[in-house]
């Protein structure tokens, strides 16, 4: 069980910050809120996040988890409509240090990605350079507006 938000979390910080930029609150449903990965090279790599601090998937109340399936299909379905993708992958891990808060990867997955970046092999965007928060703010704005079609 998760103690509370008195863990350094990153998400929780971005919860009580009313300044964060656009890429960070692209949309929110209840209890979720939607943003773009900060340190990924690939437009569009989405992570879904709980308004709460909470640490395993069985900690999500009956709301958060029907929330959550509408949530994926709306975000692949606006991801579609802004990068061209396919498909999307997701991913929930939540093991790194000041990440332990249960978070979504939704990401896109191109026609034409390289076999060497298919599967698990994807987090390869996590090792290059990452865009710019002028581009991401940017794909933010497009998955924003495709969001509110949806």
């Amino acid at each position: 069980m998760s103690t509370g938000t008195s863990v350094a979390c990153f998400s929780c910080a971005q919860e009580t910050n009313e300044d964060v930029p656009l890429r960070e609150r692209v949309w929110s449903v209840p209890g979720w809120r939607v943003a773009l990965a900060f340190n990924s090279s690939l437009p569009g790599w989405v992570v879904l996040v709980p308004t709460r601090h909470v640490e395993s998937l069985d900690e999500l109340n009956d709301e958060e988890t029907v929330e959550l399936g509408g949530l994926m299909r709306d975000v692949t379905q606006a991801l579609k409509a802004v990068t061209g993708c396919v498909k999307t992958y997701v991913i929930l891990l939540a093991e790194a240090p000041g990440f332990t808060h249960v978070h979504f990867h939704v990401v896109p997955r191109m026609d034409d990605l390289p076999e060497e970046r298919r599967g698990k092999d994807i987090f390869a965007y996590l090792k290059e350079e990452p865009l710019s928060g002028e581009q991401l703010d940017e794909v933010a704005r497009q998955l924003r507006a495709a969001l509110s079609g949806s």
